[in-house]
């Protein structure tokens, strides 16, 4: 055999390869005028910058250029935010920090967390499964599972990884989930990834949520209904006491995300079912963030041993993600020692939640739903309005962010204050003040969307 003929019929293996490889994607092969299999028709790389996302964004930053608003997004702190903060040398009342019983800076959580991180270094350098596991991680999940009265518990490295794979994990395209109208994107992206049908109801509307019930009972191998212990938009409490009720009579699984309950409801702060008085193993899955009340980052799922075993050994989130940093597991636990040994932070915040309330409607602002717990939203309905009063709030002196749409739709733009056991009277005083003052302005002068040239904002857009 000639060189060439070994040529070609290496050629022609490389063909046939390539042709088992095609139709073992599903990809037919593009036939030329002799039979011959040609390559697909060149076509331009999709741009980011057609996305609608990007324009939408877009939008919105040139919308603040046209009226002179600076970005009131990514401020830099330069020290431990809580109720106070400092940014760009400037000393601020601060709300917008999760930190609400105020651990983040504690010195009995630094110490822990300074232990942990001399022992094992920063990272967990593994998946818990292979290499990742360290002792810090069993104390969390035993403190977690205690503090709820029930089984076990799962510490995973990110609280929206958590409600993503605990979701993808336990259901598939077989099943149903049910949640609340106003459930975080992180379940509904759980959601989409388990391929189950999809409902929701009013929100809190617990008649809604047994119509859909008494209609799909029977239809899905499993169904799921999923709620917030405080909602983190809105403020309010979730209906807890009724959807144990319509547990047991429909025998589906109820998920209660507790990332703004945990160390806020409940006398001593252990959540939605201490507020209410309810067995806690009434509830199939606790979740919850790290990153709140223990100060700390990433999630948990409290329930059953049953449960938690499955999470370990199923879930792609635990098994393929790296273990959670030992210093922040250790920092988390020093912080639920510190709740567990002072309870009257939970009883201080609860009264600085009521007391901003009050005073916010006494000046006639729009608390929403707001009960008065962690999150007190002050409703502007503007998004350019909301974040120009963030910027005037700053320069008076009070750090709080907007929240505008798409995260909420349009008309239902708000300012969403975190409340701490930390503020002051005087803070909250000063803070509801300086808000209704700048925000009435606002008002009077028509100030928002409405005032924006958008042909201006379109022209701009078509020319990028």
């Amino acid at each position: 055999m000639t060189d060439m003929e070994e040529t070609s019929a290496a050629r022609m293996a490389r063909g046939r390869k390539e042709a088992l490889l095609q139709k073992m994607r599903g990809i037919a092969p593009a036939e030329g005028r002799a039979g011959i299999a040609v390559g697909p028709a060149e076509r331009p790389v999709p741009r980011f910058e057609d996305l609608p996302e990007y324009k939408q964004v877009r939008m919105q930053e040139l919308a603040s250029q046209l009226v002179g608003i600076a970005n009131p997004f990514y401020r830099t702190h330069d020290v431990g935010a809580g109720a106070v903060t400092e940014i760009d040398g400037r000393n601020l009342i601060n709300f917008a920090s999760y930190d609400y019983l105020g651990t983040n800076r504690h010195p009995a959580v630094h110490a822990r967390v300074a232990e942990a991180l001399a022992r094992y270094g920063v990272s967990a350098s593994a998946s818990r499964l292979v290499a990742g596991e360290r002792p810090v991680h069993g104390i969390l999940e035993e403190r977690l599972a205690e503090f709820y009265g029930v089984e076990a518990a799962v510490v995973f490295v990110s609280g929206y990884l958590t409600n993503v794979t605990v979701i993808g994990t336990l259901l598939g395209p077989e099943d149903l989930v049910i949640h609340d109208e106003l459930m975080h994107n992180s379940a509904l992206a759980g959601i989409k990834l388990s391929g189950a049908a999809r409902r929701f109801f009013r929100h809190n509307d617990m008649d809604h949520l047994e119509e859909l019930l008494a209609g799909f009972t029977g239809k899905f191998r499993r169904i799921l209904v999923i709620a917030e212990g405080v909602y983190s938009m809105d403020g309010d409490v979730a209906d807890l006491p009724r959807l144990v009720e319509l547990r047991r009579r429909y025998g589906f699984w109820l998920m209660v995300d507790e990332a703004h309950a945990l160390g806020v409801l409940g006398k001593t702060g252990r959540g939605t079912h201490e507020y209410f008085g309810i067995d806690p193993n009434e509830v199939d899955i606790w979740m919850g963030t790290l990153s709140k009340t223990t100060s700390s980052c990433g999630g948990y799922v409290a329930g059953s041993a049953a449960l938690a075993t499955v999470l370990k050994g199923s879930s792609g989130g635990f098994i393929y993600s790296v273990g959670l940093a030992p210093a922040l597991a250790a920092g988390a636990t020093a912080s639920l020692d510190l709740l567990a040994a002072e309870p009257e932070r939970v009883a201080r915040l609860g009264a600085n939640g009521r007391l901003f309330r009050d005073l916010a409607k006494a000046e006639g602002l729009d608390t929403g739903l707001s009960e008065g717990h962690s999150v007190v939203p002050v409703l502007v309905g503007d998004s350019l309005r909301a974040v120009r009063l963030s910027n005037d709030l700053l320069e008076a002196g009070v750090n709080v962010l907007p929240i505008i749409h798409p995260a909420v739709p349009e008309g239902q733009a708000r300012l969403r204050f975190f409340i701490t056991s930390e503020h002051t009277e005087e803070q909250i005083r000063t803070a509801v003040r300086h808000t209704a003052d700048i925000l009435h302005a606002l008002e009077k002068q028509n100030f928002g969307l409405a005032s924006v040239d958008r042909e201006q904002i379109a022209k701009l857009l078509s020319s990028m």
